[in-house]
Order: structure tokens, then sequence, then C-alpha cells
């Protein structure tokens, strides 16, 4: 085994893992060795070693993190959860889903419908879940957030950032809160706030000032979270900067989660060359499987009584 950084080799075959990269000790009683936290690929006895280490191991150490972080950036994320009601998975788009401050639960528009659609009087008119009336007033429904903010929901935290951040229910805008907010819920990986700070930081508002590459990062977050549309803009910004390929693989898993604007990408990819007739074939069958996923009579019932047909966004 060598026992100096000359004699050491710089190609992954030739590294013995359970020996220091440096040194050459062993996983010895007295020695904890512990690996390069970037790439998991070698091993230090002590921080000195990695030190020492580092120049010839740099490139190799880069190249096999950047492998590493593109395997969980491309992994297709969780599935969106079912509204607790139906149990039918939730549409991607807001207007079809609505956040229950009363009881933390996000349900969808066709089962809010059902019940306000039966409703006589202010008694009726209760939530789904839970059967709480609704809010009296701008004060309750703040009150409302900070019960479940006690309970460590970020989307409560989310939802009450929104509220400083655009003067909402009564409260005085604060950009100070609003980001304190987003921060809490993304620390505790909801996706929406990620995607949310991706924003702040692209446009430099609410209090902080422009920095693409924490936009950038936020927004990877978010996408490997769930959110849909950050993986529909991180596409967007590799085809801009000329990675097809890498912006191809985004289109792909936003339209499986029901992005239809990365079906329409996607089209235009094909008709230029940048995609096959095979990765069309695949976002227009993953459009139509998350379509059938989510469409009830209840939600149709929903979406034609308030004349809006943005609850499945289905047409190209």
């Amino acid at each position: 085994m060598p026992t100096n950084t000359q004699d050491m080799s710089n190609t992954s075959e030739n590294i013995n893992i359970s020996t220091c990269a440096n040194c050459g000790k062993g996983e010895e009683a007295d020695i904890n060795l512990k690996s390069c936290n970037a790439c998991m690929m070698v091993k230090y006895c002590s921080r000195d070693c990695q030190i020492a280490h580092r120049p010839q191991h740099k490139k190799e150490c880069k190249k096999r993190a950047k492998e590493l972080h593109d395997e969980k950036l491309f992994k297709q994320p969780p599935p969106e959860e079912d509204c607790p009601i139906c149990m039918i998975k939730l549409p991607l788009l807001r207007p079809a889903r609505v956040y229950m401050v009363c009881c933390g639960k996000v349900i969808c528009r066709g089962c809010i419908h059902a019940v306000r659609s039966r409703a006589t009087k202010l008694e009726d008119d209760i939530c789904p879940f839970c059967r709480q009336l609704p809010s009296s007033g701008d004060d309750e429904v703040i009150k409302r957030y900070e019960k479940r903010i006690e309970m460590n929901d970020p989307r409560a935290m989310f939802g009450l950032g929104g509220c400083y951040a655009e003067g909402l229910h009564g409260v005085t805008p604060s950009h100070n809160k609003a980001l304190k907010l987003h921060r809490r819920a993304a620390a505790l990986g909801f996706p929406d706030a990620n995607f949310s700070l991706s924003c702040f930081y692209k446009n430099g508002s609410i209090g902080v000032e422009r920095d693409d590459k924490k936009a950038i990062h936020y927004a990877e977050l978010a996408a490997m979270g769930g959110n849909v549309i950050a993986r529909a803009n991180l596409g967007r910004t590799e085809g801009n900067a000329g990675n097809t390929n890498r912006a191809l693989k985004h289109y792909l898993i936003a339209a499986r989660g029901g992005d239809v604007m990365s079906v329409k990408l996607i089209c235009e990819y094909y008709s230029t060359g940048y995609a096959t007739k095979d990765d069309y074939e695949k976002a227009l069958r993953y459009h139509q499987e998350y379509l059938d996923e989510i469409k009830s009579d209840q939600r149709d019932e929903a979406a034609a009584f308030n004349n809006d047909y943005r609850y499945y966004e289905s047409t190209f």
C-alpha cells in the first residue's frame, strides 16, 4: 500500500476504501476512518491527511460528486398525496386544492364543493375533514396558522409566510418574517417553500439580493421534493443554456407530475430533433396517466360550477 501522496494513484479502482487514501493506515481499533463527504469514494484517518490528498483527489472527487448529485436530482420524486376525503390523487394546480388551516389537511376542490353545495346555512359550510366552521375573521385565520405552526406544520409556516409577504389577513407586511417562515418550512423539507425561496433569490425579492446560484440550489431541492413547477423551470434553465439532454430529463419528470407545458416543450424538442418519438410518446402517456389519476365526477362538477377548468389544464 502506498505511504505518501506521490505514490498514490488518483484512479478510483486503485483506492482501497478500507485504508486512509493518503497515508495508508487501515481500520485499526484506534483509527476511525471517515469518508470524503463529497464523493464517498475514499476515506481518511485525519483532517491533515484529507488536506494533503486533496490536490490529486480533487478532480475525481468533483466528477463523482456531480454524478451522485445528478442521481438524486433526476430520481423520480415521491408521488403527490391523495385527498384525505375522496382518496384520489390531488391535482397539480393550486386552484384545484385547498390547505385547510383548521386541521392542516390539503383537500381537493371537488370534496369542498360537495360539502358547500349541500350547505343551507353557515353551520353547514364546515371543513370536509375536521368539521370545523370557517374562520370568523382575519384574526382567527392567523391564530389558526399560529396553532398549526406550534405543531411544526411546514404548510402553515409557508402559508403564514405568504401572509406576511403580501400583507394578507390583516397582518402588517414583513419581509423578514416572511423569509424566516419560508426558511423554517424549507428546513423541514416542504418543497413549495424551497420553490418560493428559489423565486426570491432569482428575482431579488422579499428582502434578499439576487443570487442565481442559490436560486438553482433551492429549485433543485424543490424539484427533488416533488414541486413540478420548480422541475419545469430547471428544464427551461438547462434548455436556455444549451443543455438539451438535461432539460429533456427535467421535462419528462415534470410531464409525469402533470405539467402540460413540459409536454408542449418536449413536442417542440421532437420537432427540432432534440427529442425522440419515444420521448414524445412517453410524455403524452405520462400526462394522460396523470389526468386519469386525478379525475373524478365531483371535481368535474366543481370545475363546471366555478367555470374554471384550470383544475386539469388538459388542453395542449
